[in-house]
């Protein structure tokens, strides 16, 4: 009973911290209660919105975040045999990062981006571990459909403009599954990371120059060392499934569920909680 006592008076001592958290226009960067405090408000903000306008945004999100895709694709054709093939694969980083710009300043719901911000309502004890779980379910049911979507479209409509051929969406699939699960599970942990700091310092951000300035190098880091987006890699997967026999559903599968599992893990943990954590310790208790 004390024990419970203690976790209500620290978890009202935090909610008073994060209520005094006034924002400092004289100041470029923000407090970090200050960021704390607005990304727990947007994710409550996404836990009252309906189902179907959460579902709408997320499945909106998993269009845009194709037009990576189809840069991608559209990169590597253009130099293929011109450079070498390694090298073709660290180029296409250059383009990488336009769907999540297009995504993230179009505040539509994207996973990943997600992860975090919608974990810190649950830590602060604002929505359940329950509503937690069926809100991601919603955004990744969206994201995947967008997702599947607009890899049939480019899938279909990029050999008919003569942009890329079925030999590039090949190429790219076979390269984003061309690993062991455990490596995959690492990989997607490390990017799972790498997008929960992208929405801490994107709120951090007063100026949408410095947004994109943010999303551009952190995306542009998972493209160039190939980690693993689940959201974009499950267009990569489900395009390369339609032209390659080295990819079949089975592997589809397993490398979403596998990506999936560890973006979310690398936000939770190295982000959400991290983030969370640092500022109830910083609170001192009476």
């Amino acid at each position: 009973m004390q024990s419970e006592n203690n976790k209500k008076e620290q978890t009202e001592k935090v909610n008073d911290e994060l209520k005094n958290s006034e924002s400092n226009d004289n100041t470029k960067t923000k407090t970090h209660g200050e960021i704390l405090k607005q990304q727990i408000m947007e994710g409550c903000e996404t836990y009252d919105r309906s189902k179907r306008s959460i579902l709408l945004s997320s499945f909106t999100a998993g269009l845009e975040i194709g037009f990576s895709f189809l840069m991608i694709c559209s990169v590597f054709s253009f130099f293929q045999g011109k450079v070498a093939e390694d090298t073709l694969f660290k180029l296409i980083a250059l383009v990488y990062p336009l769907g999540f710009i297009l995504v993230v300043l179009g505040q539509s719901i994207l996973f990943t981006e997600q992860t975090s911000l919608l974990t810190l309502p649950v830590l602060n004890n604002h929505r359940s571990i329950w509503s937690l779980f069926k809100i991601w379910g919603i955004v990744i049911l969206g994201n995947v459909i967008g997702g599947i979507l607009i890899a049939l479209t480019l899938a279909w409509v990029g050999p008919k403009l003569g942009i890329f051929d079925a030999e590039v969406i090949a190429k790219i699939g076979e390269h984003f599954v061309g690993y062991d699960i455990p490596t995959i599970l690492v990989s997607a942990i490390l990017a799972g990371w790498l997008m929960g700091l992208l929405s801490w310092l994107v709120t951090s951000s007063k100026e949408t120059t410095s947004e994109i300035l943010i999303i551009y190098l952190i995306t542009a880091v998972m493209g160039f060392t190939g980690l693993h987006h689940s959201i974009i890699g499950q267009i990569e997967i489900f395009a390369g499934m339609l032209v390659s026999p080295e990819i079949d559903f089975i592997i589809y599968l397993k490398t979403l569920i596998t990506a999936l599992v560890g973006n979310a893990l690398g936000a939770t943990i190295f982000v959400a909680l991290l983030k969370y954590r640092a500022f109830v310790f910083n609170v001192k208790m009476p």
